[in-house]
């Protein structure tokens, strides 16, 4: 029996992850353009953390999708 508890509960797994991607996306960009600037070096090391906190959404799709999946 599937009422509107599972579809909400799936977008908030995703909303979440998704949210918590944005602020750490926007606090490690910001801090890295700074650093680029200062040393031009480090450019690619800035792109690897840049890239890391997107696993989080990764990890929000395959919890909603796990919600969905085993109410069924």
């Amino acid at each position: 029996m599937e009422g509107w508890e599972v579809p909400i509960g799936a977008a908030i797994a995703f909303a979440a992850g998704a949210i918590g991607t944005a602020w750490a996306q926007s606090r490690i960009g910001a801090a890295g353009a700074g650093t680029i600037a200062e040393k031009p070096e480090t450019s690619g090391s800035i792109i690897v953390l840049e890239a890391i906190p997107e696993t989080l959404v990764i990890l929000g799709f395959v919890v909603a999708s796990m919600i969905i999946l085993m109410v069924k």
